[in-house]
């Protein structure tokens, strides 16, 4: 099971004040640090952080929030088909995908050190993992995440060849059905983009999103997820 950090310092606002907030700015707040504590803390109010500027750290609550439903993943035939090329583990490379993420070379690139620094301490912790797309020995794409519950918090993911992230993506959604039963499960991708689009995921709004939370913080997590000794595994 993930190890419990001691509780943040820092006073977050709740769940029913970010819901009640009657603006369109998705940064709501600015300040604190990015201790294993704070970060969990964040998420559990509907939460997450990017640099603000070169030393603070901005927390965001999109007005409107990007979400795929595990029942409205959609695969085209092509996607179908470049699946069966790739094999999909689970933090067997963890920090390589977050370093492929944070290429400088990808445009509005956000990951700097304080970043790396803080999600390599959760995913030590168990609550941060990878999900990756091999092919031949090579990571091929990937994309990396928090898990709270039924809730998984997507971050970042990137692709070194055609449709990797997008495979990464799909074997995660799987990885979420499998133990999932009459359980409500969530991959939150914090905004909406044409490519998510193209997958299934769709908006909610601020108070939706924050009105989902609670069910989905008490679901199990994924069996996927739940790995004795940290150590990561290809499934087959």
């Amino acid at each position: 099971m993930p190890i419990e950090p001691p509780p943040t310092p820092w006073t977050l606002p709740s769940r029913e004040e970010l819901a009640a907030l009657d603006h369109d700015d998705d940064l709501v707040a600015i300040g604190a640090d990015l201790e294993p504590g704070t970060l969990l803390a964040a998420y559990r109010v509907g939460l997450f952080p990017m640099p603000h500027g070169r030393r603070r750290i901005g927390w965001w609550c999109p007005r409107w929030r990007g979400v795929l439903r595990l029942e409205e993943l959609k695969v085209s035939r092509s996607l179908r088909r470049s699946a069966r090329d790739f094999e999909i583990r689970v933090d067997t490379a963890f920090d390589a995908v977050v370093e492929a993420c944070a290429d400088p070379r990808r445009p509005d690139g956000w990951i700097d050190e304080r970043i790396k620094h803080a999600y390599g301490t959760l995913h030590r912790l168990g609550w941060a993992h990878s999900v990756e797309a091999w092919r031949d020995g090579r990571l091929a794409g990937g994309l990396y995440g928090v898990a709270i519950g039924g809730l998984f918090a997507g971050e970042s993911m990137f692709h070194h060849e055609r449709d990797a992230s997008k495979v990464a993506l799909t074997g995660l959604v799987e990885l979420l059905r499998e133990d999932a039963g009459a359980v409500r499960r969530l991959v939150d991708v914090q905004w909406l983009t044409p490519h998510l689009g193209t997958l299934g995921v769709t908006e909610v709004s601020r108070a939706a999103y924050l009105e989902l939370l609670p069910e989905l913080l008490d679901a199990p997590l994924p069996a996927a997820f739940l790995r004795p000794g940290g150590a990561g595994r290809a499934l087959v």
